[in-house]
Parts: C-alpha cells; structure tokens; sequence
C-alpha cells in the first residue's frame, strides 16, 4: 500500500509515534508499504514554524530521510486536480493531499473527517 501522510501525522511518525493510533503506527512502520509526504505538507509544517504557530524540534527534510519516508513532489497536475475538487474541505494544503492520494492511489493516513467526502481511502490516524 502506498500511504500519504496528512501534516500531523508526520509530525508525529518523526518525533512521538507514540501520538498514532497503533493501526496508524503499524501501517507507518511495515516494510511492505510505501510511505510518502507531501511537498505540500512539507511546505505547510514550514509555513507554522516560520510564523511561530508550531515547534518542530528536528530539521524535518533530514528526519524524513532518516527515518525513511519519499517525498511526493507536487506536479501541474496535482495542481489542478486539487483546484478541481467539490469544495467540501477549503484547506488548499489537504485538497492537495486529496488530488495526490487520488492520482498515486495513496491511502491518507489522518485524523481529519473532512476526507471522506472524498473518494479517497483514508486510514484514521
């Protein structure tokens, strides 16, 4: 399975796993899935740290790395899929998690309700 992970999640598989439900963790941590984050959600944690909203206590592209994730850039494509989308959810940085997941067929592990008004499959986290 290829599992993208919302924001938070991320925050949480890299600094307290502890935080993920233990299906959220298991998926996360089993060789047999592909997990990838986002460009985007790389560029929304960035966005809250710059402006003093979150803490981030590691250098997040190199715990990435380290701990193994691939990170999904953003395409045209992905672009426009995500400005296409029925406004159920307006949160651009998770609308493109949506266009992402539908384009790669990616499982959204996040704890957001607002994804299943999407047809995408997510994984409570």
């Amino acid at each position: 399975m290829i599992l993208l992970l919302d924001a938070h999640v991320v925050l949480w598989a890299v600094s307290d796993p502890s935080r993920l439900p233990a299906t959220a963790r298991g998926a996360i941590e089993s060789p047999q899935n592909d997990v990838v984050v986002s460009a985007s959600s790389i560029w929304e944690l960035e966005i809250k740290r710059a402006l003093g909203k979150l803490r981030i206590e590691v250098e997040l592209l190199g715990e990435l790395e380290r701990v193994g994730f691939d990170v999904l850039p953003i395409t045209a494509g992905d672009a426009t899929a995500a400005a296409r989308l029925p406004l159920h959810h307006r949160d651009q940085f998770d609308r493109m998690l949506i266009a992402q997941a539908q384009r790669i067929g990616a499982v959204v592990a996040t704890r957001d309700p607002a994804f299943a008004d999407y047809e995408v499959d997510v994984l409570p986290a």
